[in-house]
């Protein structure tokens, strides 16, 4: 039968706008994990409102004052807050932010003062799980001593059950560092490697980074490609393989500290120059994550 040519035309049309359609649809998914298995965890922060049926917010107070810091921990949303839109920055919907904040005279529960805020976001006694696959994707910003973080930690006393850092970054754009501490290898760890970017793909770029942890071995993995990777073997040759029980997962934004200062020797304010407290001051370092997800086989 001969189809007339308005009718041809939009026979045409439909299926390009198909097409189209299915295109887009192909490249938001391109943006999500590509590892297999059960998801039996998965927050991309499309709602309106951070979820806290799967986060928690830490507070800093006694005994959680750590590696010389220069901010206070807090449960405010000037410090943790999801944007979409032009917002969001080219997440796939919504995104996490989480910004740091200028805060002269802040003093904590203990009575300890500090002139910036943040925000620590863990999901402890909400999801734990032993072995699997965890990834984030993250586009992070330019700032010496900045020290946002991506990371896993066991349940016990540290570092005895264990601390997975897939991804931390301390403010120098063209890398990032995984790293793991247990017992006898903690601290100034032996297991720690950096990934060198591009500097057309750097960490101001989204990236995802993830760790694929199995009763043997851990396997980072940036942009799925494997960058580091920590054995059971290897562990024990300094102490006990610790990563058997369960961790729970962390995203937080630190300012300065023993980490960055090691790297960039500014002592005032302590691994953080004044161009960075300026940044800070003026909102414009945070952390996107478009989206978090915990696969297992």
């Amino acid at each position: 039968m001969e189809l007339n040519k308005y009718r041809y035309n939009r026979i045409v049309a439909f299926v390009f706008a198909a097409a189209s359609v299915s295109a887009c649809s192909a490249q938001k998914k391109s943006t999500i994990a590509t590892s297999t298995g059960k998801v039996v965890f998965f927050d991309d922060f499309n709602s309106d409102k951070i979820d806290r049926s799967k986060w928690n917010f830490e507070i800093t107070g006694k005994n959680n004052h750590f590696n010389d810091e220069l901010q206070a921990y807090v449960d405010t949303p000037s410090t943790a807050f999801i944007v979409h839109g032009a917002d969001a920055e080219g997440a796939d919907g919504g995104a996490l932010v989480i910004r740091p904040q200028s805060a002269p005279g802040f003093i904590t529960k203990d009575g300890q003062p500090f002139d910036f805020i943040s925000s620590r976001m863990t999901t402890q006694n909400k999801f734990q799980f032993t072995y699997g696959t965890a990834e984030a994707r993250i586009k992070l910003p330019d700032g010496a001593g900045l020290w946002p973080a991506w990371w896993l930690l066991g349940t016990g006393e540290w570092p005895h059950t264990g601390e997975t850092d897939i991804m931390e970054y301390i403010g120098e754009k063209d890398w990032v560092s995984a790293a793991v501490h247990g017992s006898g290898y903690s601290g100034e760890t032996p297991f720690v490697n950096r990934q060198y970017w591009d500097a057309n793909n750097d960490v101001t770029h989204w990236h995802t980074y993830a760790v694929d942890w199995t009763p043997d071995e851990l396997l980072f993995k940036y942009d799925g490609k494997l960058m580091f990777r920590v054995t059971k073997t290897m562990a024990q040759h300094y102490g006990k393989w610790v990563f058997d029980n369960q961790q729970y997962l962390i995203l937080n934004f630190a300012l300065g500290g023993g980490y960055p200062v090691k790297i960039n020797g500014i002592k005032k304010p302590y691994g953080m120059p004044e161009s960075t407290v300026q940044m800070v001051k003026n909102g414009q370092a945070k952390m996107l994550v478009d989206w978090v997800r915990v696969t297992q086989r």
